[in-house]
């Protein structure tokens, strides 16, 4: 075997154990902490938005009875969102009757000085009537229209730098 023949061989051989471990690295390194809402049925995702600790989620909708506005505020804490805040304009089924509220520009509001409930996973039912929209920091996102009204779940997870990429 000649020397250029050498050379090539391992280069190629050098060029094919990079490649093997770029893609083990790519493909375990966490790039980041993304808000996915996708299809309960088909897994579609319909978003996949940025987010880090401590960015607010906000899901906000007209109350299937009251008929008034609801807004159900969280947190990102790692791959959990931690529900933080209600704002409701009357009391009907679902919304807290027993806490104590403060009343600001008509609005009831529970602001809790722990927070209310911790989730991995919330599972939403757009709908036309009620108009749900979804806040991701201060992105506002139609989740009607984003979603066919069809039912999702919101979620929080970590991505390795090749699902960024894919």
């Amino acid at each position: 075997m000649s020397r250029l023949q050498t050379t090539h061989k391992r280069l190629a051989i050098v060029a094919v154990v990079l490649a093997v471990v770029l893609t083990t690295v790519a493909t375990a390194a966490p790039a980041g902490t993304v808000l996915v809402v996708e299809d309960i049925e088909t897994g579609e995702r319909y978003l996949t938005e940025p987010v880090e600790s401590g960015t607010t989620v906000g899901l906000e909708y007209t109350h299937s009875v009251e008929k008034n506005r609801v807004y159900d505020g969280y947190r990102v804490d790692g791959e959990t969102l931690v529900n933080t805040r209600m704002e409701f304009e009357s009391y009907g089924w679902g919304l807290p009757s027993r806490v104590n509220v403060t009343t600001v520009n008509g609005t009831f509001v529970y602001d809790p000085p722990e927070p209310i409930a911790e989730f991995d996973t919330l599972s939403v039912s757009p709908g036309r009537i009620a108009d749900h929209r979804l806040t991701v920091g201060t992105e506002q996102y139609d989740l009607v229209e984003l979603t066919d009204a069809n039912d999702v779940r919101i979620y929080v997870e970590t991505q390795s730098v090749l699902d960024m990429i894919t």
